[in-house]
C-alpha cells in the first residue's frame, strides 16, 4: 500500500526531508565539492517532477476551470477547435532563446530568423474570470534582429473534409499588447500542388479580436483539400510581450445574399 503523504508518517518524512534540503542549501557554499556534485545531481532528479507537480496543481486549482473549455459555436457553424495549447497544461510549458521552428506542443511552431534568438515562449496560466480559455500562450520579444516572427497553427484534417468555397474560416483571439503592434493571420489551405493563401489584419483596438477568411475569394479546389495551417505575424516585434489569452476557429457556410 503507498504511503500517503497527508497521514502522519508521510508529514514527518516530508519534514525531515525539507529539513535535510534546508541544511543543505545553506551548507553548499562551504560543502567540499564531490559531496556538492552529488548533492546537484539528487536535486536534478527532484526538480523534475516537482515541477511538472507544480504545474498540473496551480493548473487545476487556478480559475477558469480546465473542464470549461469548449470553443464557441456561431449559428451554422459544423466545425470549431481550440488548440491544445489553450485546453491543457504541457510538461514543459515554455521556451526561452527559442530557435527557429521551436514547438510548443504538436500543434504550435514558433519561426523566425534572430540571429541571438532573444525571444521567449511559454504556456501561461489564464487567471481571470473573463478568460474563456485555461491557458495562454505568451511570447517575449527583446533585442530582435531578424526579419520575421510568426507562430503557425496546424489546423486538424477534420476542418478540410468537404470543404467547399462557400466556407468561411473565423478565427477569434483575445491578445495582450505590451507594445502596439500589427499582427497579420494568413490562412494556406493546402489542395493538390497548389497552396491557396488569404492574408487579413487581425483588429487591435481591443483585446478580443477576429477576422474571417472568406474561401469564395480563393482558387480552391474542393475535391483536394487536404491541409490548412495559419500563420500570425508579428510586424517588428522587438521589445514586446504578446500574451494571446485564447484562439479558436470555426467553420460556417457564408451567408446567402
Amino acid at each position: 500500500m503507498p504511503l500517503s503523504p497527508q497521514g502522519p508518517i508521510g508529514q514527518f518524512l516530508h519534514r525531515r526531508m525539507l529539513k535535510r534540503w534546508r541544511l543543505a542549501a545553506r551548507a553548499a557554499p562551504d560543502t567540499d565539492l564531490g559531496t556538492l556534485k552529488n548533492l546537484r545531481q539528487q536535486a536534478r532528479q527532484l526538480q523534475r517532477p516537482l515541477q511538472e507537480l507544480l504545474h498540473t496543481a496551480e493548473a487545476r486549482m487556478a480559475l477558469p476551470s480546465v473542464e470549461a473549455t469548449a470553443p464557441p459555436r456561431p449559428t451554422g457553424t459544423d466545425w470549431s477547435w481550440r488548440p491544445k495549447a489553450w485546453q491543457a497544461a504541457f510538461a514543459a510549458p515554455g521556451t526561452a532563446n527559442a530557435q527557429n521552428r521551436t514547438p510548443l506542443g504538436n500543434e504550435l511552431t514558433l519561426f523566425h530568423d534572430c540571429p541571438l534568438a532573444e525571444i521567449a515562449i511559454r504556456q501561461v496560466r489564464n487567471t481571470r474570470k473573463q478568460d474563456a480559455a485555461p491557458f495562454g500562450v505568451q511570447i517575449d520579444m527583446f533585442h530582435f534582429q531578424g526579419s520575421y516572427l510568426s507562430l503557425v497553427v496546424e489546423i486538424p484534417t477534420e476542418a478540410c473534409a468537404d470543404l467547399r468555397r462557400r466556407h468561411v474560416i473565423q478565427l477569434a483571439a483575445v491578445i495582450e499588447r505590451e507594445q502596439p503592434i500589427t499582427i497579420y493571420a494568413r490562412i494556406n489551405v493546402l489542395n493538390g500542388p497548389n497552396t491557396e493563401q488569404i492574408l487579413l489584419t487581425l483588429p487591435d483596438d481591443t483585446p478580443e479580436t477576429m477576422v474571417e477568411f472568406d474561401l469564395a475569394y480563393s482558387q480552391l479546389n474542393e475535391k483536394r483539400a487536404e491541409r490548412m495551417w495559419v500563420d500570425l505575424m508579428f510586424e517588428n516585434p522587438k521589445m514586446n510581450q504578446i500574451t494571446l489569452r485564447d484562439l479558436t476557429f470555426c467553420r460556417h457556410p457564408r451567408a446567402d445574399i
